[in-house]
């Protein structure tokens, strides 16, 4: 039977009531003739909450009764911190697993949970943000041939050295498209709340529309600049290895949802097709490092530390100064690791308070239309203090902030 890898996100399996409904929709598709893996998430809020009392576990009390919070795991830890962060981490998708396994149960289907080492997912050595180098998935394939639905531990696995390690924000979309790589799967699907892509983000610009297909390398520069419905490691790995990916609503059963094009667009429609944005997506914070070149070496050796797990945006050099945005999402504590890094390249060359604002569409930094087009509907918004920085797909705006909103509403208007 062609075998379909779903995965279900945190707020999928928030409570016992929707693990029963994502349940329900696994036997469905069971019953409609696939082996199905199913990968999940830690259950809401779970994450946050364990990786707070990490945070509190790390408190040193004072004299005067109050509390010295140290950050978790950057400052004043150690590379052990971090493998005992990976252990506490890892607990959230075991629990998500293991009751939608029994939720499976109780409607009559067969089901067995496993752990991301006991699905064969070997990683690098770096906690917090391991990178999966190999797929094993032999006692997958095993249950699936025993007619069992299989679910799987998202956002962990195990490393060469047989400590568990856990993949970073948004890697449970990591686990599903690497699972789907390795067992041939025929589908990759990433159900969320949100029912696919959309041109933007639905909580902040009132009229973005939902699209129905959208190349892999766009999806890319969305994913990279702020758009949370797919992970950008997954999307990178599924462009990769020819993986069609699949986003979806849980809650509604005729959601269409939007597919990720793998291979782009043929040659026959871009040739036929305006050069023109498809979506936006927006970044409320990054971390701007302005490092002199001559110390670069050592500034990014600390950035590799402090920021461990931060997505890279862009790294360029001007004359002997370089400039490097992240995206802080994935860090514990902002502040703290702002802190140890002005030890290094100096405060003046760190900036976290900037947002940043992603235009996305095929070619269109390969033009000046839309670059201009861009700045033209940013100062009719009233809006002056920004930078314009262009790639080949995407036109980047840097500015502060608390204007990211407006921003992003007014370059969704360039949206046909």
């Amino acid at each position: 039977m062609s075998i379909i890898v779903q995965k279900y996100g945190g707020s999928s399996v928030a409570d016992l009531a929707r693990i029963k409904k994502v349940a329900a929709k696994v036997v469905a598709t069971r019953e409609r003739g696939h082996d199905v893996v199913v990968v999940v998430s830690a259950m809401g809020d779970t994450t946050d909450e364990l990786l707070q009392m990490a945070r509190d576990v790390h408190r040193v009390d004072q004299p005067n009764g109050a509390a010295e919070v140290v950050a978790v795991p950057i400052k004043g830890t150690s590379d052990l911190s971090r493998r005992e962060l990976d252990m506490l981490l890892s607990v959230g998708e075991r629990i998500s697993m293991a009751l939608l396994s029994m939720a499976i149960h109780s409607l009559g289907c067969e089901a067995i949970s496993f752990t991301g080492s006991q699905s064969g997912i070997v990683t690098n050595d770096s906690h917090s943000s391991a990178r999966i180098i190999e797929v094993r998935p032999y006692r997958i394939q095993d249950e699936l041939r025993r007619g069992r639905v299989v679910i799987v531990a998202g956002y962990q696995g195990t490393s060469y050295k047989k400590e568990v390690t856990t993949l970073g924000r948004g890697g449970s979309d990591m686990t599903a498209v690497a699972l789907a790589g390795a067992l041939g799967a025929v589908a990759c699907e990433i159900y969320s709340d949100v029912d696919g892509v959309f041109t933007g983000d639905p909580r902040v610009v009132l009229d973005a529309r939902r699209l129905d297909s959208i190349s892999a390398e766009e999806m890319l520069e969305l994913s990279r600049h702020g758009a949370a419905v797919l992970h950008d490691e997954a999307v990178s790995y599924a462009k990769r290895h020819q993986i069609a990916l699949h986003a979806r609503s849980t809650h509604d059963p005729d959601s269409r949802g939007t597919e990720v094009r793998p291979d782009g667009w043929p040659d026959e429609l871009l040739a036929a097709a305006a050069i023109v944005p498809c979506a936006v997506a927006a970044l409320a914070r990054i971390v701007s490092v302005s490092i002199k070149t001559a110390e670069l070496v050592p500034a990014m050796k600390c950035v590799d530390r402090v920021f461990a797990g931060c997505g890279v945006l862009s790294l360029d050099a001007v004359g002997d100064t370089a400039t490097l945005l992240l995206d802080p999402t994935n860090c514990p504590d902002v502040e703290a690791a702002r802190e140890t890094l002005a030890g290094v390249v100096g405060a003046a060359g760190l900036d976290t308070a900037r947002g940043c604002v992603t235009l996305v569409g095929h070619d269109i930094g390969r033009t000046t239309q839309w670059p201009m087009a861009v700045r033209d509907c940013l100062n009719a918004g009233g809006l002056s203090h920004y930078d314009l920085r262009v790639r080949e797909h995407s036109i980047r705006v840097l500015l502060p902030g608390e204007d990211c909103p407006l921003a992003l509403n007014l370059c969704h208007r360039l949206i046909p």
